[in-house]
């Protein structure tokens, strides 16, 4: 059984990476921009209500905001596990396993923090 749920874990894990890098795309954000412009300028439309209008406008640019907000966030978190792991490789003592931490499953991260609690745990 818990092969079954580390196995399902990873997958989830491939499954979430691959829908930030979609999402944080700028290709996509072009794409769903195209299409809420060919929505709002689609005849049929145009023939709501002015408050229905008002809403979608809103609910299309909270859309496209998803999208920023995850460039954003893919950029950050990027120069950031570089920055660590500068940091890291430029430290003689520094364990290897913590190098490109972010690449490892919640499973191995999870390990590694127990290892490092025993060892603050034995300093105290």
């Amino acid at each position: 059984m818990k092969t079954i749920y580390l196995e399902l874990e990873k997958f989830f894990e491939k499954v979430v990476a691959a829908i930030s890098f979609i999402l944080g795309n700028s290709i996509t954000f072009f794409i769903v921009t195209t299409t809420i412009i060919f929505w709002f300028a689609n005849i049929d439309y145009i023939n709501e209500p002015i408050n229905d209008i008002i809403r979608d406008y809103i609910h299309g640019l909270s859309f496209l905001t998803l999208f920023v907000i995850q460039k954003a966030f893919n950029h950050f978190s990027g120069s950031l596990y570089i920055k660590l792991n500068e940091l890291l490789v430029s430290q003689s003592n520094t364990k290897n396993d913590v190098i490109n931490v972010e690449t490892k499953s919640e499973h191995e991260i999870k390990s590694i923090q127990r290892d490092y609690s025993e060892l603050a745990d034995k300093e105290i």
